[in-house]
């Protein structure tokens, strides 16, 4: 499948539809079958039922991505209690921290939790073919290993993130020149990240915020920070 457009945010570019009612077809938003996904509404779009009944949208400006989900990856078990502690012993209260380290009477705040799902994305024309390997640290804390002769990556990264500014960073490692299977700068290795939603195996990305990508002619390793405010 040719890569996602991500349209501007005037245009609404995530992608979801209701389905229409209890007909036998599928739904298709530019050709590309979308059941099970929800709550989206489109505008200046055509749409015409087959003789299967299949409902067609053609929706310029739109589009979306068909992929397999991954999962977010378990919580870590707690912790067994320490030899000679008993379970279910109280802790110590925490002291309340010095005056100088409260935030000052009306100061912003970040907020209580996070509303917005976040998604990793992937963005490969041919994998493998810049020589790179990339490494996505949130917060200080490694996320994972984005290889560059890996199929598309889709994870949601909402539990790793904490509410309001996150620090993320990726680091960019060039493979051994010798090895290189192309110099040119139409190969590339994009990752995005933004908010969006899932639904019937698709993801949709309607507000994409940060963007790192390195081509097979770049030639160095790379380390890019970006910050994240999520809401």
């Amino acid at each position: 499948m040719k890569n996602p457009l991500f349209p501007s945010a005037a245009l609404a570019a995530a992608l979801a539809l209701a389905p229409f009612g209890a007909h036998a077809g599928s739904v298709f938003l530019n050709g590309v079958k979308i059941d099970g996904v929800t709550n989206q509404r489109f505008e200046k779009a055509t749409v015409r039922i087959d003789e299967a009944g299949n409902v067609h949208i053609d929706a310029p400006g739109y589009a979306a991505r068909v992929t397999t989900v991954t999962p977010p990856a378990p919580a870590a078990p707690a912790q067994a209690p320490a030899p000679g502690t008993a379970a279910g012993t109280a802790t110590p209260a925490a002291k309340a921290p010095p005056a100088a380290a409260r935030p000052a009477p009306g100061a912003p705040t970040a907020p209580g939790r996070i509303t917005q799902r976040y998604w990793l994305v992937t963005e490969q024309p041919v994998p493998g073919m810049t020589g790179y390997d990339i490494d996505v640290f949130v917060n200080s804390k490694w996320l994972r290993k984005l290889r560059g002769n890996e199929d598309q990556v889709v994870v949601e990264i909402t539990r790793d993130l904490r509410p309001g500014a996150n620090k993320v960073t990726f680091i960019a490692r060039k493979g051994n020149a010798a090895d290189a299977r192309s110099s040119s700068p139409g190969h590339v290795f994009r990752v995005i990240i933004g908010e969006g939603n899932e639904g019937g195996g698709n993801v949709m990305i309607d507000n994409p915020l940060i963007r790192f990508q390195k081509t097979a002619a770049d030639t160095q390793d790379a380390t890019q920070e970006f910050t994240l405010t999520t809401r």
